[in-house]
């Protein structure tokens, strides 16, 4: 099969690719920059110019493929709402190509949250754009569906290994500003995780092997609680780790202040059992900050 990737370069994207071409996919990498299209090429992939805002890119990279995996995302979570809308421009115009055709789409969208940290399964609905900005996502995939596109949504946690950690990357460094690593009132909020090389081949079954409509989750660990992750970046950083009330937490936090309260364990039971996916056989998200580049000097 030929696929389309956005974001083939990415952190997350570039593992899929890898694993696409190794399971004997030809991958069309969408890329914006010289030096992405120099690491597709050495990685066996075809080349497909543009960016995530070029419209006419994403629909001319689809219509030359068989099926299409969208991991592009915005990572700037200063401009999170923004950057979600962009995202579900990117989906429209991706299902808009694909049309009734049977191609494959495979979005990319969050594991969100649930009321009172429900335990979210696949079979939950996505939180509203409005409620929590990531759902743009999941609402362009159900349009697409609407519309007769072979859609299904990958639901991504944390997704890590030693030198990224998703929203942990961010809380290292603010912890690293701020001389202290903090966690909200007892620090049991949770956060689901998964290791990219393990959540790579999941995009690959879901291509492969998935269902019109469905939601997968990509959840290795359905909730590491925060306060171990503020403990081990404070054993990372060698600073003080530190409990601070839920009124200091926007304050202390900034944007990052509503993550760090977010109680969003999910569980990928169903996932595996539909695709026959197997996480965890690579380090599960402590394991992977103790050993983190972050810390190293």
């Amino acid at each position: 099969m030929r696929v389309f990737v956005t974001g083939a370069t990415g952190f997350i994207g570039s593992a899929v690719v890898q694993d696409l071409i190794n399971a004997g996919h030809q991958v069309l990498g969408l890329t914006r920059s010289d030096a992405g299209a120099e690491s597709l090429a050495a990685a066996g992939a075809q080349v497909h110019r543009g960016d995530l805002e070029d419209l006419e890119s994403l629909r001319s990279g689809a219509a030359l493929a068989d099926g299409v995996i969208h991991t592009a995302f915005i990572h700037d979570f200063s401009k999170f709402k923004e950057n979600c809308e962009i995202d579900r421009r990117a989906i429209e115009a991706l299902g808009a190509a694909l049309g009734s055709s049977g191609r494959p789409l495979i979005v990319t969208a969050g594991t969100g949250v649930s009321p009172s940290g429900r335990l979210r399964t696949e079979v939950d609905a996505a939180a509203p754009s409005t409620a929590f900005p990531r759902g743009a996502s999941d609402e362009a995939a159900q349009a697409a569906a609407a519309l007769g596109v072979r859609v299904s949504v990958l639901r991504l946690p944390q997704v890590h290994d030693r030198d990224r950690q998703g929203l942990v990357t961010y809380a290292i460094a603010h912890a690293r500003e701020k001389g202290i690593s903090a966690y909200v009132g007892e620090g049991l909020n949770r956060w689901p995780a998964v290791h990219r090389l393990d959540a790579a081949p999941l995009y690959r079954l879901a291509l492969e092997k998935g269902s019109a409509g469905a939601n997968y989750h990509a959840v290795a660990e359905q909730g590491v609680p925060f306060r171990e992750i503020a403990e081990a970046i404070g054993r990372g950083l060698k600073i003080p780790v530190v409990a601070i009330s839920p009124e200091e937490a926007a304050a202390h936090f900034g944007w990052l202040g509503f993550f760090a309260t977010m109680d969003a364990p999910a569980s990928s039971t169903l996932t595996q059992q539909r695709l026959g996916w197997h996480p965890m056989q690579k380090p599960g998200l402590i394991a992977d900050l103790d050993q983190a580049s972050a810390f190293k000097d």
